[in-house]
């Protein structure tokens, strides 16, 4: 037997304003929408697809779990978040590998890295 992950669930007040600003920053589309839980579609590069859940409770402080994401150019990668609504909080260069962390909309925190930063 084999474990695979499948879905990313994320927490949240508004799962549809989520859900807006995910499909935009991965390029993918909505793939079902149960209003209080909406799916995106699966990466055409593969991987996990992500789900938005509401919850009545605001997040409580830092997340447990945040997901990382790999980009080629991270600085191009970063402002186009941005514009879409994310927020940068802290920048990270570890040698060969360099990150920016950034928060959704909601606050929900991720990351986007570079490897082979001298």
């Amino acid at each position: 037997m084999a474990l695979e992950l499948g879905m990313i669930t994320v927490d949240c007040a508004d799962p549809r304003g989520l859900a807006a600003f995910w499909t935009a920053a991965l390029g993918v589309r909505v793939a079902a929408d149960y209003g209080a839980f909406v799916m995106l579609e699966r990466p055409a590069s593969g991987g996990p697809t992500m789900g938005f859940q509401q919850v009545p409770e605001p997040r409580p402080g830092k997340n447990r779990v945040h997901t990382d994401f790999v980009a080629s150019d991270r600085e191009a990668e970063v402002r186009r978040l941005v514009g879409l609504g994310a927020t940068e909080l802290d920048r990270q260069t570890q040698p060969g590998l360099a990150w920016t962390v950034l928060s959704d909309p909601e606050g929900n925190e991720f990351c986007v890295a570079e490897r082979d930063v001298g």
